[in-house]
């Protein structure tokens, strides 16, 4: 007997999607090049934060990732912004979590406990070394609140039908645009509050190559607050 789910699960023609999203060569690369980049931190942190139990967040940062991408090409566009908010978050986590063992072990222990973005923010701004001059320059907070706010919306549906296929699960061009430029801007912000927070402090233990492609791209005012050497 089949049952309704099962119908429904195989009246999608997976395949299908995945065989049309790869013909689209500039999104794929788009999203290559940003799975790349956090593929890059994920290494890095790694190695140069070595048995802190706080990278489990950088693993899961990059499997988010991951799963973003696969969500995309199988058109399951509003399931994907879970995870580029996924992937963001974790990266948020990380880099509070990294210096803060008791709370790290009071999120597990404790269901209540909880710590939002804003307060994360109001730590670095706080505590890491030139945070408030580094992420104005970068123009970090205001891209974070304002990609956050948008990605959010969609997540718990404050615009119905937003990011959603009406009649049924298949490829939208549109939908592809959209999402992947969200992905862009999203791991853009992860990418800039890891310069300014973890990176900064881990700095001198990443490799040269490393360095160089994580700075990539920045302008040269950008990297003069930053203060971060490229060798």
């Amino acid at each position: 007997m089949t049952s309704h789910l099962e119908t429904a699960l195989t009246s999608v023609d997976w395949n299908a999607n995945v065989a049309d999203f790869v013909t689209d060569v500039a999104s794929m690369e788009d999203i290559e090049k940003v799975n790349l980049r956090t593929a890059i931190w994920a290494r890095q942190l790694e190695k140069a934060d070595a048995g802190n139990p706080a990278l489990s967040f950088v693993r899961e940062m990059q499997a988010a990732g991951i799963q973003a991408a696969i969500l995309i090409g199988l058109a399951m566009y509003k399931s994907s912004a879970s995870s580029m908010r996924a992937m963001l978050e974790a990266g948020l986590y990380y880099t509070y979590f990294r210096t803060h063992p008791e709370e790290l072990a009071t999120l597990v222990s404790d269901a209540r406990y909880f710590i939002g973005k804003g307060e994360i923010i109001d730590y670095h701004k706080v505590h890491s070394a030139g945070f408030r001059s580094k992420q104005e320059k970068l123009g970090l907070v205001t891209k974070l609140d304002s990609w956050y706010s948008d990605i959010s919306a969609v997540v718990h549906g404050q615009i119905p039908g937003k990011w959603s296929t009406t009649k049924s699960v298949t490829r939208d061009a549109d939908l592809i645009a959209e999402s992947v430029a969200k992905f862009i801007a999203g791991e853009d912000a992860l990418h800039r509050l890891l310069l300014c927070t973890a990176g900064t402090a881990l700095w001198d233990s990443f490799s040269p190559p490393a360095k160089a492609k994580l700075l990539k791209g920045l302008p040269g005012d950008q990297k003069v607050a930053l203060d971060l050497d490229a060798a």
